[in-house]
């Protein structure tokens, strides 16, 4: 039987698709292709509105679920297409969905935990005649986990038995980090959602400026940070919670944003910042929030950089100021692709399934017990 399998992860920042295709022949992972097919202006509005309340939400969530499963079905179609591959071919596809709500257990808006990423998974079986494994949060959570995050158990299945200490930091619109420990350490294997990633530096260009996302960090790099600023935003209760935490684009918002900053004015009358300081001062947080949370994991070890904050110069460099006497470089060095990693995730996930391999790591997200996570669905 085929061991090929499709990964199609789209993130919080609700940019687009990414699809990997993964050959687990032999125990290995190989990409094979991969591709991203980018969100219309329209279908990413779409998705944003609903991070947070709003009327007919509920209407407007379930039609997008069965839109979503018809784009991603497409994009599936279209891939196969391009490289002359057959449904038969592929033993299952690992979709992620699109997330709209994470509201882990501990959070503070709801007395019951749960998380929801749309696309109807019988949606996109019937119209790609693929066996799809999804749903693969809800489990971790009914065992008492944050069902996040769940890359970690993938990275470990990469770097297995490291002679040094590797964190893997993924910058999507949430950031968040798996700290692989050398066979020689006692401690165990951790990850966990460090804070904002690209999702408020996202949020503040689309306010100020035309575009999704600030190229390159131009626009920061014209900006001077403001230490008080970053000193309150880091002052947020998230960043110092301990693990096992997750969090998403309904916490760390405009709102979130704009309440802070009316804290600022009003304690900081005479000083004035402009957007773009604003935009700075994001950056620093980013780079502050994921640098704190390696730090406080190991004094030494290799840092790999992946997802879309990996393109962000502006931002690599506040990192890399914050980690010194850290080894830093992209998850490329390790053969893997930076924009398909989480797509290959979800593709592994879907494999562990059918293998029945534990998808959770009970110390990453605070499950009772190691868990095969996902649902089948049928063509």
């Amino acid at each position: 039987m085929s061991e090929l399998y499709l990964g199609i992860m789209s993130g919080t920042s609700a940019d687009g698709i990414d699809l990997a295709l993964v050959d687990f022949s032999n125990n290995s992972t190989k990409l094979v292709a991969h591709d991203y097919q980018p969100y219309s202006d329209q279908l990413h509005n779409e998705i944003t509105e609903l991070y947070t309340p709003s009327a007919n939400e509920i209407d407007r969530a379930f039609s997008l679920d069965v839109k979503l499963a018809r784009i991603f079905a497409d994009a599936v179609n279209q891939f196969l297409a391009k490289h002359q591959l057959n449904a038969e071919d592929i033993r299952a596809i690992g979709n992620h969905g699109q997330t709209i709500r994470h509201r882990p257990i501990g959070n503070s808006i709801t007395d019951q935990a749960f998380t929801i990423q749309l696309t109807c998974n019988h949606t996109l079986a019937a119209l790609t005649k693929i066996e799809v494994i999804g749903q693969f949060r809800q489990k971790d959570i009914a065992f008492g986990g944050q069902g996040a995050p769940l890359v970690p158990a993938f990275h470990q299945f990469l770097c297995q038995q490291t002679q040094h200490d590797v964190v893997i930091v993924n910058i999507g619109g949430i950031a968040n980090l798996s700290y692989l420990p050398s066979v020689v350490s006692k401690q165990q294997v951790t990850g966990f959602d460090t804070g904002p990633g690209n999702c408020l530096l996202d949020a503040w260009y689309q306010q100020h400026n035309v575009g999704r996302f600030d190229q390159n960090g131009q626009w920061a790099s014209q900006g001077r940070s403001d230490p008080k600023l970053v000193e309150q935003l880091l002052q947020d209760p998230y960043f110092g919670q301990a693990s096992p935490k997750s969090t998403g684009r309904e916490y760390f918002n405009l709102a979130w944003l704009e309440n802070q900053l009316a804290l600022y004015n009003r304690a900081n009358t005479a000083q004035k910042l402009t957007p773009c300081d604003v935009q700075a001062c994001l950056s620093e947080l980013t780079a502050i929030s994921i640098a704190n949370a390696i730090k406080a994991l190991t004094v030494h070890a290799k840092v790999y950089i992946c997802g879309g904050g990996d393109n962000n110069q502006h931002l690599r460099k506040d990192l890399e100021k914050q980690l010194s006497g850290f080894e830093i470089t992209t998850i490329n060095a390790l053969g893997v692709n930076s924009d398909a990693i989480e797509a290959m995730a979800f593709a592994w996930l879907a494999y562990a399934y059918n293998k029945k391999i534990y998808g959770n790591m009970p110390s990453v997200t605070g499950a009772s017990q190691s868990l095969v996570l996902g649902c089948l669905y049928s063509p």
